[in-house]
């Protein structure tokens, strides 16, 4: 049987992942995950669970010297675009450097192909819809950080030979994802806003553009990847084609939830106003892709997100940069250090 590894399965994203390569591609799938991000109730209840963080690389070298995987998906992050500004060392310590971990153990051991979720957050503010054509720019650590990473895999396909696939996804939204972290996601955040009876705060004039995309129409082409030779060593943008506003996304949302809400716009911060890509590449290769509407999908999480209830959000407490840090945050900063 084939050994994975999957990185970040008790997550959101992973833990679709996991049980599509349990139960579609018949894997066995080992998940790490240090629960971070991620919950107990999201296993695959036959995915073998190891608890712990990928910047540890002595624990990352026992697992890879006993298990032998043959493919690493790696999906393991703390994907805060807007926060990894205040947050660098902790953002490049475990977006870079444990990814690096992850590198050099795959090619110690033999891995066939690696698989890696970057963002189009390496584009930064470029030319709209982007391509993977297009010069990176990006703007915030975390983005810095992914194009780090992808860079050092086109290296080590270079000099070891170690395959590798890059899918850039954004803005993913759907069940099993984390709506207590109030740094990211603004799909959940909103919901968990209602659900309390709070304001949904958005950053400046809600203008902003952006495709959200449900879990389910990404998972297949992240899975079978390693089964397509024509996607190995390739970069996908990969995601929803239709754009909304982020006070059009708000409509969506309280429609779905069937809850009134208060948006409340506080001072903008620092981020890219328009952000959306082409996915042309990636349905050459997997035209058989779902695309579900936004309305479609997010009456789908919303009935998830009001079985499983509101979440007590949580704040960061290793806020490194205060300076410039938008003003909303730097109150909930203000709150728990004096709590």
């Amino acid at each position: 049987m084939t050994r994975v590894l999957v990185t970040g399965g008790a997550g959101f994203i992973g833990s679709h992942l996991t049980a599509f390569l349990i139960e579609q591609l018949g894997f066995d799938v080992t998940v790490l995950d240090d629960l971070s991000g991620g919950f107990r109730e999201n296993l695959h209840p036959r995915a073998e669970f190891v608890q712990g963080s990928i910047v540890d690389h002595e624990l990352l070298e026992t697992l890879f010297r006993a298990r032998r995987f043959e493919y690493v998906y790696h999906l393991a992050a703390y994907a805060a675009e807007g926060l990894s500004h205040f947050i660098k060392r902790f953002n490049y310590t475990n977006n870079l450097i444990g990814s690096v971990n992850l590198i050099n153990l795959a090619v110690n051991t033999g891995v066939r192909v690696f698989v890696f979720t970057s963002s189009i957050a390496v584009y930064g503010a470029n030319q709209l819809p982007m391509t993977e054509t297009l010069t990176p720019q990006p703007e915030d650590p975390y983005g810095i950080a992914k194009l780090a990473v992808e860079n050092d895999l086109r290296a080590s396909h270079e000099m070891f030979g170690l395959d590798y696939v890059i899918f850039r996804p954004h803005n993913v939204y759907g069940t099993r994802q984390n709506i207590g972290d109030k740094y990211r996601n603004v799909i959940g955040i909103f919901m968990n806003r209602l659900m309390q009876g709070e304001d949904l705060i958005i950053f400046g004039d809600g203008e902003q553009r952006r495709a959200f995309t449900l879990v389910d129409d990404i998972i297949p082409a992240l899975a079978r990847c390693v089964q397509t030779p024509a996607a190995l060593n390739q970069i996908f943008n990969v995601g929803a084609d239709t754009h909304y506003s982020v006070n059009e996304l708000a409509e969506v949302v309280c429609q779905a939830m069937d809850m009134p809400g208060r948006v409340r716009h506080v001072d903008a911060r620092n981020e890219v106003k328009f952000a959306y890509s082409d996915h042309s590449k990636l349905h050459r290769l997997f035209p058989d892709l779902p695309q579900t509407p936004l309305a479609t999908g997010i009456a789908e999480m919303a009935a998830w997100a009001k079985r499983v209830g509101a979440r007590t959000s949580q704040n960061f407490h290793a806020i490194e940069v205060e300076k410039n840090m938008p003003p909303f945050w730097r109150q909930v900063t203000t709150r728990e250090q004096t709590s």
